[in-house]
């Protein structure tokens, strides 16, 4: 093993834990697009400079719009434990409001998820990707498979060599079935060391020095603006303040909102995986989801 691997090793596994952790602007289309029916093999490549910041992990929102109908997606300022308009507004009316305020509220779908850079091995889907280094994009379901890697009952077999890019390194393989109406990554798995063909010092330096900033990757909406979009796109009220629960629109400003769909659940489900910063996920998320 590398000794650069195994120096930074307790830094990336007490970072993993952590939500201290903040961003900016964006990088998202190096995300990797995972199909259904395919297995991606990766290499997760670490932070030298900052092994702390070797993963990401924020929150986010997303919902239907009620006064457009267009999915709206913004990074929770929880994220780095900071206010957070929309997780107020959603908390308060899920708690306080009426039966339909809190059906409402419910259709604002929250995340927990995480961003790490990775070399790609192969990508069945996207093979120019292969050689690359990209973005892995998670959620619970592979952040437990991590977890019981770095310190889990498969920590003696596998533990730093998920992030050594030499032949003693463990590769990644992300395997995307389909439970339900929903993928799954359950039978994820790190396979045995193997050498990562093409992989000298200089390809692994570059690699190395090539990763992303993944603090980086979303834009980040002021307070100010997620209040805005809050108002114009949940309360249909373009820019009037935030009410409590139950307290009617001012009258000539209500926006027509759309027919009430079926309230998400907030429930743990195999959707904990999908990222409502996927546009594409959240509509078929919003499109098959009821109570």
């Amino acid at each position: 093993m590398t000794s650069y691997t195994t120096s930074m090793f307790d830094q990336i596994k007490t970072a993993l834990n952590k939500s201290d952790q903040g961003g900016g602007n964006r990088q998202y289309r190096n995300i990797l697009k995972l199909e259904v029916g395919n297995v991606y093999t990766v290499r997760l490549v670490p932070n030298v400079d900052d092994p702390s910041k070797t993963f990401f992990r924020y929150f986010s929102h997303a919902w239907e719009s009620f006064s457009t109908g267009q999915y709206m997606s913004a990074v929770s300022p929880t994220t780095w434990n900071k206010k957070d308009p929309i997780a107020e507004a959603r908390f308060s009316l899920l708690k306080h409001g009426t039966e339909e305020e809190k059906e409402k509220a419910a259709k604002i779908i929250r995340r927990e998820s995480w961003l790490a850079n990775v070399y790609v091995i192969n990508d069945p889907t996207n093979p120019d990707n292969n050689g690359k280094v990209k973005l892995l994009r998670f959620g619970k379901q592979i952040y437990k498979v991590i977890m019981e890697a770095i310190e889990g009952d498969d920590s003696d077999e596998f533990g730093a060599r998920i992030f050594d890019l030499g032949p003693d390194g463990c590769n990644f393989k992300v395997k995307v079935e389909r439970q339900g109406d929903f993928p799954t990554y359950v039978s994820s798995r790190f396979a045995t060391p193997s050498k990562i063909e093409g992989m000298t010092e200089d390809k692994t330096n570059e690699v190395l020095e090539g990763i992303a900033d993944l603090e980086s990757v979303y834009t980040i909406k002021s307070e100010d603006e997620l209040r805005q979009v809050l108002n114009e796109h949940f309360y249909c009220r373009d820019s009037d303040p935030v009410t409590e629960p139950s307290d009617p629109s001012p009258a000539g400003t209500s926006k027509p909102a759309k027919p009430a769909e079926p309230a998400v659940s907030s429930k743990s489900t195999p959707a904990d995986d999908v990222d409502p910063l996927d546009d594409s996920k959240v509509k078929e998320l919003l499109d098959g989801l009821g109570d």
